[in-house]
């Protein structure tokens, strides 16, 4: 265990990251270039991260298994001194949305100390079902989507004409998509970012009840961190597809995953001290996107923690001439 008072102090200075990743990444809004996306989001969240005061290591990045720019597996980052922490990074979650110039692309990352995060590989997908604390324990992922609805929906005490559904516009969910269609619920679909669609069903003014559907693992764990600090509930389950290849359940167990087990935040996001951190690069359902200036950028974060489960909201002003991150942005 390390010092609860030296990880709520590093709040800020992991916002800090995240926006430095915001404010790269929305330099290429809509330029058609995700590569470029991810590199200078990289760069400048990773020149963040070695400023800040910890000893830290990055168990996990999203970007590799797409030969994206990524932090390094285990890559050593901060200063070196400081409290002893993991990261999971995801420096653009909605890289395609911010090289299309689409909405709901965020960069974020989770902390805790070491040895706390647990990471599903980084092949194929994971069925998530996250909302917020009223149905905790009384929702699992054996039921029936129409029964997790209903569910939800009574513990939260609406009609499911009043309910919203959030999830990935993908193929791979047409059939739920359409299940949900035929319940009468309210559904909004976008293109990415199920991170940020998790942590919005546990807001309380967003207008949006559940999450559902298939994405990465990396995302699975940054959200799991997330909803535990907000006090939801989150599920994740090996998703099966017909267009597996023939050995990835077998690559799964050999990385030790039980593929018929239902993970739950409490096994991603172990123990009762963690942060997550998040900054909008394009407008989206939780944060608003980089908007720059003459001579700077202002910037939208978010940042949630455990033991207390405070949220903080900020709003950064930032001046590019002669800072150490940013004055090479012309």
């Amino acid at each position: 265990m390390i010092d609860m008072t030296s990880l709520r102090s590093l709040a800020p200075a992991l916002a800090r990251i995240t926006t430095a990743g915001a404010v790269g990444a929305a330099l290429h809004i809509g330029k058609g270039d995700p590569d470029k996306v991810d590199q200078t989001a990289l760069d400048f969240s990773r020149a963040a991260l070695n400023q800040t005061e910890v000893d830290g290591e990055v168990i996990c990045c999203e970007g590799p298994k797409d030969n994206a720019p990524a932090f390094n597996n285990r890559e050593k980052v901060g200063t070196g001194n400081g409290p002893k922490v993991e990261f999971v990074i995801d420096q653009v979650d909605g890289t395609t949305a911010t090289s299309k110039g689409k909405k709901d692309a965020i960069s974020a990352l989770a902390c805790a100390p070491a040895g706390c995060l647990q990471v599903l590989p980084d092949d194929g997908y994971y069925f998530k079902v996250a909302t917020d604390g009223k149905s905790k324990g009384k929702i699992n992922l054996d039921m029936p989507i129409e029964d997790i609805v209903k569910t939800v929906a009574a513990y939260k005490k609406l009609e499911l004409s009043n309910f919203t559904v959030i999830m990935l516009e993908r193929e791979r969910h047409n059939e739920i998509l359409g299940r949900l269609r035929k319940l009468g619920v309210r559904i909004v679909l976008i293109s990415d970012g199920d991170i940020g669609g998790a942590i919005v069903t546990c807001l309380s003014n967003t207008g949006i009840d559940l999450l559902v559907g298939a994405g990465a693992g990396a995302e699975a764990t940054m959200a799991a961190v997330a909803v535990k600090c907000l006090g939801g509930t989150m599920l994740v389950k090996v998703w099966k597809d017909k267009k597996d290849d023939a050995g990835r359940m077998d690559r799964l167990r050999a990385a030790g995953v039980d593929v018929d087990k239902t993970y739950t935040e409490e096994e991603l996001a172990r123990g009762n001290e963690m942060i997550f951190a998040a900054s909008g690069i394009t407008k989206g359902e939780m944060l608003d996107g980089v908007r720059f200036t003459a001579d700077g950028a202002t910037v939208q974060s978010f940042c949630t923690r455990l033991p207390s489960g405070t949220i903080e909201w900020s709003k950064t002003i930032l001046k590019f001439k002669g800072h150490p991150v940013y004055s090479q942005v012309t």
